[in-house]
């Protein structure tokens, strides 16, 4: 009966998704999971720059392909992911939920890695101590930071795909969609980041920015708890995307400017 049960699900949200609605769907959340998966990239890229160049490869994919099966199996579990929603204790008059614990966990994970990683960048560490320095972080301990951060991550981004499709199928297979594209580009990416020390710089005050974020949500869940729903607080973290674009444009032109002035340096010197 239950087998019955859930074919008869798959049959229908196949049926759901081969529908112009259910397309349009598909392509719209593909593209929510990538912009929502830039500040798990931008970590994965900055913490694999720890291990030596042989093994970057290998554990961006590890860290994105554990991030789609986390993704992925959370999506099964919505109804347990709605019920963190609900406080599970109280501190006065603000209640604490599961989804809380979770975004301040986070939230102080990210922010305590990040200034670690600009106190290094600031302070030249990498450079002083040379390219041996890289295998002070184990493979093992990089991907058990991945995989904190894909586990916080992802809760935005079940959220995000709850609220824009309730039909599984399409919310898995924009899931997957976006990581597979993810992991073909992230070395791309990566190579970019951590070539560029102005980007680099970006990309971490960026993380900084997200980590704050977090701890902000999560306070921001315990107010509404005292309130009523129309009192509720609303965190629009568009804002902080926005910045990183912006932030990002003004060091294009200036990578821009700085090659354009090397090369006419160097055609005075010639």
């Amino acid at each position: 009966m239950c087998f019955h049960s859930n074919m008869h699900s798959f049959s229908s949200d196949l049926s759901q998704l081969l529908t112009i609605n259910g397309l349009i769907s598909l392509l719209t959340l593909t593209v929510l999971e990538i912009i929502l998966g830039i500040d798990n990239i931008i970590f994965i890229s900055i913490a694999v720059d720890k291990l030596p160049r042989e093994q970057q490869s290998k554990a961006r994919t590890i860290g994105l392909l554990l991030a789609l099966v986390v993704r992925t199996v959370l999506l099964f579990f919505v109804g347990y992911i709605a019920g963190l929603k609900e406080p599970f204790f109280y501190l006065g008059a603000y209640g604490v939920s599961g989804k809380a614990i979770i975004l301040i966990s986070g939230g102080i994970f990210l922010l305590v890695k990040t200034w670690q990683e600009i106190q290094e960048h600031i302070h030249g560490d990498e450079d002083e101590i040379g390219p041996g320095k890289k295998g002070k972080s184990t493979f093992q301990a990089i991907i058990l930071q991945i995989i904190i951060i894909d586990f916080v991550f992802s809760f935005d981004s079940i959220l995000a795909a709850v609220g824009l499709s309730g039909v599984v199928l399409i919310m898995v297979s924009a899931v997957v969609i976006s990581m597979l594209l993810m992991i073909l580009f992230s070395g791309l990416v990566a190579d970019f980041i951590n070539k560029n020390p102005g980007i680099k710089m970006i990309a971490l005050c960026f993380l900084l920015v997200i980590g704050g974020i977090l701890v902000a949500e999560a306070i921001i869940d315990s107010y509404n708890t005292s309130v009523s729903h129309e009192k509720h607080i609303e965190l629009n973290k568009n804002y902080a995307y926005i910045a990183l674009a912006f932030a990002m444009l003004i060091e294009f032109f200036n990578i821009k400017e700085r090659k354009l002035k090397r090369s006419k340096d160097f055609k005075q010197e010639d």
